[in-house]
Formats: structure tokens, C-alpha cells, sequence
């Protein structure tokens, strides 16, 4: 015989056994705890939904019900500290309620380890009084809570949403009014996600952590580049007072190189010198027509030390990143705009090389000194062009040209000797007025005076990798590998549907693609197979190991010009000084082994630097064209995908999609080696290279997208077997969204 049913309790029966539960329990418990059966199960599950109505009750998550206020049994927490007896406390992460919060004692666990303040785990929680819980962890989570950048937008309900400004981000972000961090719409705000935490719309949802400038302010594109690639721009005071402690060096045991007319030459908007250049022709009748070269590298060792504040942060950073509206320095400006930046008629440290070359441009000897050197001028790239074209040469001290430039024709003829890889590739130029908004877009020019000083580096680097190696010291190569064969397959099927010959299997070297290029130059595919070749070539990169510069066609090459912009470069400058016994500053005994570790750190930072400067860049081109939207453009096909095509505009050299969605009524067919998108039914093709026009749909500052149209362009061929099956069953029928058959 069953058993009767115990009564329906009461609510006050009911808040006290769930306040006196450690944990929170379901309807299940409740009704177990109080003997409820059969049909009173139904009154009981009304009356729970009552006092939930009535704020008595909180309905977590699988339904477990709690008092107001009580926490889930599974949270997060973050460890604020610990207690007198070393045990770690916590509070809930992302406590966002007025009242305090409840404490957490977080029970030791040896698989987890000791948690320190600001360390996050998924715990158990048991509760132990009104707000008092014990908690056991379940794992160890990141330290650090998911980040993203956008833009804040209040609804007309207080709710916030914010739209990721990466273009790969999925959603927006719903943000509680309680979570706004008082953000305003248009602003630029970090949202911190909150873990598990979704609307009834799917979304996820988060709270504003910190704001920014405006979206309005041009000048923010950079710093959701800064944010979004986490780029250290901000100096810790201990940096910043090294820096500033610094002082001028006096001649002691440096070479006095103050009478040698050295020069700087860099662009109009650069503001930190790091090398100055000299060159005469060689007085030694062994070598007529040969030329001395001195090339002078701010002494950044003499400043920055290993393992200092100074140090940590510079291989922190890695190098500098470079905007249209700011520059992130490697090193504090007291040092990169001040004591190590060449100025004019200033003493300066230096770390010099003097280089004998011969008519042809071959290096004959070369030497390393530590010195103290005072620039005669600072000229730029075009002012210096200017006065050898027979222009103005206003500034520019007289006799100084006239050699460097003797000089560069030789390394020239070298260059074209051992055959270096002779792209070109357009360079986007932003240049903005004092209020951050554009006032010209386009391509920087490519003037012999760049060459001059490139050759000079180039052959400065190259000295430096080879004394590193005659000394037996560590050398951070600059190493540029050979091309992956597939890809130089791929690039040949490429090459061979535009009647251009690239054997496979052969042994490729740079004058392979030299006469490639030289086959198109002039022509409508020029552009298009420089950006192919470039595709093709391995990515440069820093390391202990040296595997030789394939583009270059140097057999060995490390970075010695740049120390105020690069950490590479500073080793190198180490590297020497200890080998060549140079002074204080050289390597440390430990560093040899950490070469590897910081090859690969700097390499990763170099690759951040340049996608943050090209995503500002984007964003900036984006605004620029975001009050032409309707606009008819010219452009080429530069990239061809499954989902559609990507065209670079000839006016701006901006990028934009042009989805496949919006081409031509087709069922295309993505053939990636030959980089092509072809319709089954009516013959269009669309591939890499080709000349399309072109209407601007959509342009995002935000994200730096570009959405375009294709108005005319591809090429037209006879549909192969789908189309005949087309011309016997009909025409294909269109897709809810408009479209025929299905894009691929």
C-alpha cells in the first residue's frame, strides 16, 4: 500500500531548507525533502514559480532555485588575495552589484596550484553562512578574461551593443546598462565577455571595461590597432625615468669621426635618425674608381644594457610600429627622438663601419669602430633627389652628393650581379592634416635616393653578419629561406595560362624571377605577377641559424642599421661590441642560449607591427572613400577565393570584396591554382590579373572593409559540360535569395 503524500510545506518551510542548503538544489530536493508526491508535486512546482515571481526565489541555471542573491554552486571566481593563514579569496568574477561581495575561501588543490591575486578557476561553491561560501576548484582558467574592441551604441532601451571592429568577429555584443562603464554611442570601447553568458537573441554579452576616443576622431584607427594586437604603448615609469636620467657620451675612448661630413637622409615625416652616410673616392691607386664608405648607427647599447628596465621593455615591444597619425617606440622618446637620434650639429654615439668597395661594387675590407660623430644635415629622400636632378639643392652641404651617389652606382652594378630579387610593390601613403582626417591618398614614390640608402644598409648588414662569424659571437640573421616548391609550381600554372614559361622541378634563384619580370614590365599583368612572385617567397624572418637571404642573394645578413627600431638590431650591435672588444654593453655570458627564444619573439612582434600598420592603413582608406559609396572605380582582380573576389582600386590602392553572392546570376567553379572563379552556364571567368570596374557598395571605417560590385570585367568563354546540361534541362532555378545554383 503506497505511502500518503506529505503536504505542500510552506513558504517560509520552503526559504528555510534552501537557506541552510550548502549547495542549490532543484525541485526535485525540495520535494524529497518534504515528502511531496503525486498531484500535490503539480501545487508545489505553482507555488515555486510564485516565489520566484515574487523575488524570493532565483531560478539558476538547470533549474536549481537559491535565496536572492546566492551565487550559482558552479562560478568563476578571481583571487583577490589571501587570508591570514595563506589561503586564497576570491570574489565572483565580474562582480558588477553595489553591495559587497560575498566572501570566498578557495581551498588548496595540487593539481591546480597555488592561485595568486588575479588568478581565475572554476570552482564548486559550498555556502557556509549569508555570504560566506568555501569553494573547490574544478580547472584553472586563462588569467585573463576575452577581450574585444568596438563600438559602443546605446538602444532605445538601455541596452548596449557593441560592434566588434575586427572583420572576423561573428556578432555584436549585447552590454547590460549596469555593465556600460558610462560608455556613450560612437565611443571606442574594450568589452571584456562575460563567461557562459548569452540574451535570448544568441548574442554574447559583456561589460565595458575601458573607453576610448571617439570613432569620430580619426586618429583612434590606430589605437584599435594598438588594442586589438595588444601592443604595449605606455612606458613604466621606471623606463621612462632611465631614459630620461640618460646622458651625452664625451669622446674618451671613442673614435673621433666629427670632422667626416656625415648626413642623414630620410623621409619628410620621419622623427628618429638612426643612420647617417659618407662616401669619397678611394685615394689608394690599387683601387681606382673605388670608393670609402662610412655608414654611423646611433649607439643604442651604450644606453640600453641587457636585463635593465630599459632592455626588458625594449624586447618587450620588439621594435616600433609605425602609424599615419603616431608612432609606438621601441624605446622612450628621451632616447629615440633625443639622444639616439643623429641631429644635426649634435654630438652623437655611434657605432660605425667604414667600407672600401671597388669600381664594380665588391666589398674589398671593412671595420667596426665605436665613435662620436656630429651629422652636417638632415636631408630628406626628395630634397636630395631634387639637387642631383640639377634642382634646388638648398640645405644640402656642398660635395656630399656627388660621391654617395658614385658610390651607390657601384653597389648597384654588384646588386645586379649577384642578382637580388627586383620587385615592385606599390607602397600605400596616407598623409593626414593636424586634425587626423585625410588630405591625401596614394602610393610612395620610388626615388633613387631610397636606393642609395637601401644599398648602404645592405651592405653595412652584411659586414656586420660577417664579423659576428669571424669572431665566433651570436648573429640574429635576417633569414630569408627558398620558396616552398609547391608554391613555385602553383606560380608557374599561373604563369603558363598568361603564355609566361616557368619550368618546374628546375632550381629556382632570384634571377629566375628577374626574368619574369622582366617579360611583363610595361604590360597590363605587371603589377599582378609582382604580387605573385611576392606570394610565392617564404616570409622573412630572425634567427640564431643562418639559412642565407634568397632575396637579397646574400649567403649570410643580419640587421645592424635600425637599433632605435629594432631589438634585432641592438643584438647585433652586442654581438659586435663584445666580440670586437669594444667597450661596455656588449652580450651578457648568458645570452648565447636565449638567441633562439628571441628570434622567435621578434620575428612574432614584427609580424604584429605590420598587420596593426596595414589594418590603420585600411581603416584610414576606408573613411576616405566611406563619401564616394556609389562610386565607380577602376581596380584589379589581386585575389581570388571560394566565397568571392578581392580587387585592389587603381586611384587609392585600397582592397575590397566583391562578394560572390553579388556576381553575375551563375554556379561558379573556385580553380585554385589557376586562381579563377568560372560560371558553369554562361562562360564568365573572373581570375587574378584581371581589369574589372568596379561600384563602391559599403566602405566600414570601423573594420577598414570595402564592399564592391562588379560592374564590367572578366573574361568570356564557352560553358563546358554544365552547360550543356543547362541548354537540355532548361534553365536553372533560382534560389530564395535570387541567385542561380549555388556559389562554391
Amino acid at each position: 500500500m503506497a505511502r500518503p503524500s506529505g503536504p505542500v510545506p510552506s513558504r517560509e518551510a520552503i526559504l528555510e531548507f534552501v537557506r541552510s542548503s550548502p549547495t542549490p538544489v532543484g525541485r526535485r530536493e525540495i520535494a524529497k525533502a518534504f515528502d511531496v508526491r503525486g498531484p500535490e508535486r503539480a501545487e508545489l512546482r505553482r507555488l515555486l514559480k510564485e516565489m520566484a515571481d515574487d523575488g524570493l526565489l532565483d531560478f539558476g541555471r538547470r533549474r536549481k532555485v537559491a535565496p536572492p542573491g546566492a551565487l550559482p554552486e558552479i562560478t568563476v571566481v578571481e583571487v583577490i588575495g589571501t587570508d591570514e593563514d595563506g589561503e586564497a579569496l576570491a570574489q565572483p568574477a565580474g562582480w558588477r552589484d553595489e553591495a559587497p561581495p560575498p566572501a570566498i575561501l578557495v581551498l588548496e588543490d595540487r593539481r591546480a596550484g597555488a592561485l595568486g591575486p588575479g588568478d581565475r578557476a572554476l570552482v564548486r561553491l559550498e555556502r557556509r553562512g549569508e555570504s560566506r561560501y568555501v569553494a573547490r576548484i574544478i580547472r584553472r582558467l586563462p588569467r585573463a578574461a576575452a577581450r574585444v574592441l568596438g563600438i559602443y551604441e546605446a538602444t532605445e532601451h538601455g541596452v548596449g551593443r557593441v560592434r566588434p571592429t575586427d572583420k572576423k568577429a561573428k556578432s555584436e555584443i549585447v552590454v547590460d546598462p549596469r555593465d556600460a562603464g558610462g560608455a556613450e554611442t560612437g565611443d571606442l570601447v574594450a568589452v571584456e565577455l562575460l563567461p557562459r553568458s548569452r540574451n535570448r537573441l544568441g548574442l554574447p554579452a559583456g561589460r565595458v571595461v575601458e573607453r576610448f576616443a571617439g570613432i569620430a576622431d580619426p586618429r583612434s584607427f590606430s589605437r584599435i590597432a594598438i588594442q586589438e594586437h595588444d601592443i604595449p604603448d605606455v612606458f613604466p615609469p621606471e623606463v621612462e625615468e632611465q631614459a630620461e636620467r640618460a646622458k651625452p657620451v664625451t669622446l674618451g675612448k671613442r673614435e673621433d669621426l666629427r670632422d667626416i661630413p656625415l648626413v642623414t637622409i630620410d623621409g619628410e615625416d620621419a622623427r628618429d635618425f638612426d643612420d647617417a652616410v659618407f662616401a669619397a673616392p678611394d685615394d689608394d691607386p690599387a683601387n681606382p674608381g673605388g670608393f670609402r664608405l662610412l655608414v654611423a648607427i646611433a649607439d643604442v647599447a651604450h644606453y640600453v644594457r641587457p636585463a635593465d628596465p630599459l632592455d626588458r621593455e625594449a624586447l618587450k615591444r620588439g621594435n616600433s610600429v609605425y602609424f599615419p597619425d603616431r608612432v609606438v617606440p621601441m624605446l622612450p622618446e628621451a632616447l629615440s627622438n633625443g639622444l639616439c637620434s643623429l641631429r644635426p650639429d649634435e654630438d652623437r654615439a655611434c657605432m660605425a663601419v667604414e667600407i672600401v668597395i671597388d669600381a664594380e661594387g665588391s666589398k674589398r675590407r671593412h671595420r667596426f669602430t665605436r665613435g662620436l660623430m656630429r651629422s652636417r644635415a638632415r636631408l630628406t629622400y626628395r630634397q636630395v633627389q631634387r639637387a642631383v636632378d640639377g634642382g634646388d639643392s638648398e640645405g644640402v652641404p656642398e660635395g656630399v652628393l656627388a660621391p654617395l651617389y658614385g658610390a651607390y652606382r657601384a653597389l648597384k652594378l654588384e646588386r645586379e650581379r649577384r642578382g637580388a630579387l627586383e620587385l615592385e610593390i606599390p607602397e600605400k601613403r596616407v598623409i593626414l592634416d593636424e586634425a587626423g582626417k585625410v588630405v591625401e591618398i596614394g602610393i610612395r614614390d620610388r626615388l633613387d635616393s631610397h636606393m642609395l640608402i637601401e644599398e648602404f644598409m645592405i651592405l653595412a648588414n652584411v659586414c656586420a653578419a660577417e664579423t659576428l662569424e669571424a669572431r665566433r659571437q651570436p648573429c640574429m640573421y635576417r633569414v630569408h629561406e627558398d620558396p616552398d616548391p609547391e608554391k613555385v609550381n602553383a606560380l608557374a600554372d599561373v604563369l603558363e595560362s598568361l603564355g609566361i614559361k616557368l619550368a618546374k622541378g628546375q632550381v629556382v634563384r632570384p634571377k629566375t624571377f628577374n626574368g619574369v619580370l622582366a617579360k611583363v614590365r610595361g604590360q597590363a599583368a605587371e603589377r599582378m605577377v609582382n604580387e605573385m612572385i611576392l606570394r610565392s617567397q617564404a616570409q622573412a624572418h630572425y634567427a640564431p641559424a643562418n639559412a642565407g637571404h634568397f632575396g637579397l642573394g646574400l649567403a649570410r645578413y643580419a640587421h645592424f642599421t635600425s637599433p632605435i627600431r629594432r631589438y634585432s638590431d641592438l643584438l647585433v650591435h652586442r654581438g659586435l661590441i663584445r666580440g670586437l672588444r669594444l667597450g661596455d654593453g656588449g652580450l651578457g655570458p648568458d645570452d648565447d642560449e636565449k638567441f633562439a627564444e628571441w628570434g622567435e619573439h621578434i620575428s612574432a612582434t614584427e609580424r604584429r607591427a605590420a598587420a596593426a600598420e596595414r589594418q590603420t592603413v585600411d581603416r584610414y582608406l576606408a573613411r576616405h572613400l566611406a563619401d564616394r559609396i556609389g562610386g565607380q572605380f577602376t581596380g584589379r582582380i589581386n585575389g581570388v577565393t571560394r566565397f568571392g573576389l578581392f580587387v585592389t582600386l587603381d586611384e587609392t590602392g585600397a582592397d575590397g570584396l566583391v562578394p560572390i553572392r553579388s556576381l553575375p546570376d551563375d554556379y561558379y567553379d573556385h580553380d585554385e591554382a589557376q586562381h579563377s572563379l568560372t560560371g558553369r552556364f554562361h562562360g564568365l571567368v573572373y581570375r587574378l590579373g584581371d581589369p574589372v570596374e568596379v561600384r563602391l557598395v559599403e566602405a566600414d571605417p570601423v573594420s577598414g572593409a570595402l564592399a564592391l560590385e562588379i560592374l564590367s570585367g572578366g573574361s568570356q568563354e564557352a560553358p563546358g559540360r554544365a552547360g550543356r546540361i543547362r541548354r537540355r534541362n532548361g534553365p536553372p532555378k533560382r534560389s530564395q535569395h535570387g541567385r542561380t545554383g549555388r556559389r562554391r
